[in-house]
């Protein structure tokens, strides 16, 4: 089976997971981040070698204050839980996204996390934390124009790979599948330039429900398509 070197995934579903075992929204987080650990555990052994998951979105402050405030709490603890991880699998955890408007004390934890992990040879785990794929885009291009006014280079020298050193996921692979749970059929925001030639899988299957099995299946589906990258399948000779 030909294992895809970077996923992507929108883990999604956690609170109508929740509910629909008549327990509160938070549950259904709290269930979710056990599950990222477990699935990080299976792709590596599958052969993946980075994975990217959507934990909390530019998007998501909207929600109501009681269910951020508990996916904070959950965000402390779950940088915990990562450290000791991280160091009993070998990750390398980054985490993407502005964290600028994290409390000091996440922000903390994000940098204690990523220098301990930094020289790690597993599994790189990539998390996107008040991410939006907008607004990293329009962090990079005042970055990259502050540089170009500076004179450090002409606008005519800026192509693709330079405004990819700009972007949060500079030195990480474009994802090759994206995996999204819960039935929706949309990015919500991620990764929009990153996933311009990815492969996309949908399931009806809620996130604290994805296991081994399901990952094994999108990666099946994956395997069965032909990634032509914009070019076209050369004919063979009859």
């Amino acid at each position: 089976m030909r294992v895809p070197q970077h996923v992507a995934i929108i883990l999604d579903g956690n609170g109508r997971w929740a509910k629909s075992k008549g327990m509160p929204r938070n549950y259904g987080h709290a269930q979710g981040s056990k599950n990222v650990e477990r699935i990080c555990e299976e792709a590596w052994r599958m052969g993946i070698k980075y994975l990217t998951v959507y934990a909390f979105s530019t998007e998501n402050w909207n929600r109501p204050r009681s269910e951020v405030d508990a996916l904070m709490k959950l965000l402390r603890n779950y940088m915990k839980t990562c450290l000791r991880t991280a160091e009993k699998n070998d990750m390398k955890i980054r985490v993407i996204g502005d964290i600028t408007s994290l409390d000091d004390d996440i922000k903390g934890r994000i940098a204690e996390l990523e220098e301990a992990s930094k020289n790690n040879n597993g599994l790189n785990f990539t998390i996107a934390i008040n991410y939006g794929s907008r607004d990293e885009m329009i962090r990079a291009m005042r970055k990259l124009a502050g540089d170009c006014a500076a004179g450090k280079f002409r606008a005519e020298d800026i192509d693709e790979a330079m405004y990819e050193t700009y972007l949060d996921t500079h030195g990480i692979p474009d994802p090759d599948l994206l995996i999204r749970t819960s039935g929706e059929l949309r990015l919500s925001n991620y990764l929009l330039w990153q996933l311009a030639y990815t492969e996309f899988y949908f399931t009806d299957v809620l996130w604290p429900d994805f296991t081994k099995a399901e990952l094994e299946k999108a990666i099946g589906q994956y395997n069965s398509r032909e990634r032509r990258f914009g070019g076209v399948k050369e004919e063979q000779d009859v």
